[in-house]
């Protein structure tokens, strides 16, 4: 059953939603809510595409504790949220992947679907996500470093995943015009193991 198919029996989409979570079934795909790639983390809400899902919720903060599919999350302001995850939740750390991935201590921003009980079902869940305006201070074959802020930080190179922007220029795997003293926006995925960040999208120059 999709999202825009009648439900049988008259039941209410709420609560066939909240069966729908508890049954592990498909319950809306992340596009019924907006983007699911790094720069949608960061959009502004849109509205859903599906009426039967107008209102959507978001959780920020660290991962305590998994259990199964449910994320146990303590926000930045000592908040806490549970994060459902189902077959249909879009997840992102680094690149598209699987909830293997998570790890306790992870950071995550999540959107979803407000459920009954308090919990929401995710559509979309971006892991350790980070976007900051940086100064380039070192370049490395496999390393580059910035300073962000008063915090000097390491950018790892990932091959599969690392690209450029040159002046608003189209995204390139070519680090090579990158320069000492270059402002630079970074947008990729914090590593809670050793605090550096693996850079997705480095732009310059923008």
């Amino acid at each position: 059953m999709t999202a825009h198919q009648a439900i049988p029996g008259g039941v209410g989409r709420r609560r066939f939603l909240t069966n729908a979570v508890v049954g592990g079934a498909t319950i809306v795909g992340a596009t019924a809510l907006g983007g699911i790639d790094a720069d949608a983390a960061f959009a502004a809400p849109q509205p859903s595409l599906d009426p039967a899902f107008a209102k959507s919720s978001f959780v920020e903060g660290r991962i305590v504790r998994i259990d199964g599919g449910m994320l146990h999350v303590l926000g930045s302001h000592g908040d806490r949220a549970r994060v459902q995850l189902t077959n249909a939740t879009s997840i992102w750390k680094v690149e598209p992947t699987t909830a293997d991935a998570i790890e306790a201590g992870d950071g995550l921003y999540a959107r979803g679907v407000p459920m009954p009980d308090g919990t929401v079902a995710a559509d979309a869940v971006w892991v350790n996500i980070v976007n900051m305006a940086t100064t380039i201070r070192g370049i490395g074959k496999s390393r580059l470093h910035f300073s962000h802020g008063n915090h000097e930080v390491v950018g790892n190179v990932v091959p599969s995943a690392t690209s450029a922007s040159y002046a608003g220029r189209a995204l390139t795997s070519d680090l090579s015009q990158l320069r000492i003293g270059q402002h630079a926006q970074v947008l990729g995925a914090w590593r809670p193991s050793d605090d550096s960040v693996d850079v997705v999208r480095i732009s310059v120059g923008h």
